[in-house]
């Protein structure tokens, strides 16, 4: 028996749904530190830090996630509000870098 989880068209008890859900939060996570990884870089290369938010840089990556959404056929509503939090915490992030790294 592999260790991987089901592909959710194959679970067929909650323990499996669960045992799915839980290897996904894993790699969500996972794919969240990358992220942030670019976020420690950005406060790095970025001069000022006015420059730290960028309204239509914003306005763009939640827009790119909506339309993602909407070709996946999950609820484009619910991921613009996980990536208005989402991106809010990268600035947030970023600016707690940006002041560490010139402390």
């Amino acid at each position: 028996m592999s260790d991987l989880p089901l592909p959710p068209e194959d679970c067929t008890t909650m323990p499996e749904v669960r045992a799915g859900v839980d290897a996904l939060d894993q790699e969500l996570v996972a794919l969240l530190a990358r992220r942030f990884g670019y976020m420690r870089a950005a406060a790095r290369i970025k001069p000022t830090r006015d420059a730290v938010r960028d309204e239509a840089r914003k306005a763009s990556v939640i827009a790119a996630a909506v339309r993602e959404a909407e070709a996946h056929g999950i609820p484009a509503d619910v991921i613009a509000e996980i990536w208005e939090r989402l991106v809010e915490g990268s600035i947030a992030y970023e600016f707690g870098e940006w002041d560490r790294v010139r402390g």
